[in-house]
């Protein structure tokens, strides 16, 4: 029996199983907005402010990044910083619920 895929979370069996995958990025610096495109077509809209390196970046930096792992992540060399489909996920779905404000929205 593989322990490790019978203690991933939901997310991490979205990735893993079912596998989906960043595509592509597109930035916007100018909007505060980093939109990440799936392999699913979905698209995540992130703000860039919530990741300081990245808000403090100029678009030509921004713009020299590398999916890694798959997919799974992108690197940054330049800025140092790597940030994870994971990640993105949690906070989407954090914003989707609207967890940690006094209104929640909840999906069906």
């Amino acid at each position: 029996m593989n322990t490790l895929h019978n203690n991933l979370d939901t997310i991490e069996k979205l990735i893993f199983e079912v596998g989906v995958r960043i595509r592509t990025i597109d930035i916007h610096p100018e909007l505060d907005l980093m939109l990440v495109i799936l392999n699913t077509k979905a698209v995540l809209h992130i703000k860039l402010s919530s990741y300081p390196k990245l808000a403090k970046a100029k678009k030509e930096i921004l713009l020299k990044y590398e999916l890694i792992a798959d997919g799974v992540g992108i690197h940054w060399s330049l800025l140092d910083e790597d940030i994870s489909l994971k990640g993105f996920l949690q906070d989407e779905l954090k914003n989707i619920l609207k967890v940690g404000n006094t209104q929640k929205s909840y999906v069906a």
